[in-house]
């Protein structure tokens, strides 16, 4: 049984990896266990870890689901001085999506569900069908 799941990504300098993230998730980490190490729990169970290190070249992309992909791509690229991106959208897909880099080459990304109901019924799974306000 699987039960929890992390993902990390490196960055050459901690502050400036934190700082980075903090505005891409428009939150401060949930925890910083040590010197070069933040975490953020994006959704019960499911954390990012930044780390301090050698970044992997060609990991990811790891995409989040956002509620409005053109408005956070345009935040994005305003606030974090990343290059303009393409939003991509196949018929037979549910969601749309979009890939881009922080400045230490890890690939991250976006996505949104084409329909308000598939988004919504998403995420009462994830809350346990509690209310949905989004």
């Amino acid at each position: 049984m699987i039960y929890e799941m992390t993902v990390q990504v490196r960055v050459a300098d901690i502050k400036d990896g934190q700082a980075w993230y903090e505005t891409l998730l428009r939150r401060a980490p949930d925890c910083i266990p040590h010197e070069g190490f933040t975490e953020w729990e994006l959704l019960p169970g499911c954390w990012l870890q930044v780390a301090e290190g050698t970044p992997t070249v060609g990991n990811g992309p790891l995409r989040l689901g956002v509620n409005d992909l053109d408005e956070e791509r345009e935040r994005i690229v305003q606030k974090l001085q990343v290059e303009q991106f393409e939003i991509h959208s196949r018929a037979e897909v549910t969601v749309r999506w979009a890939t881009f880099a922080d400045p230490w080459g890890n690939r991250l990304g976006l996505f949104e569900y084409h329909s308000e109901a598939d988004k919504t019924e998403r995420i009462r799974t994830v809350l346990g069908n509690r209310n949905v306000n989004t």
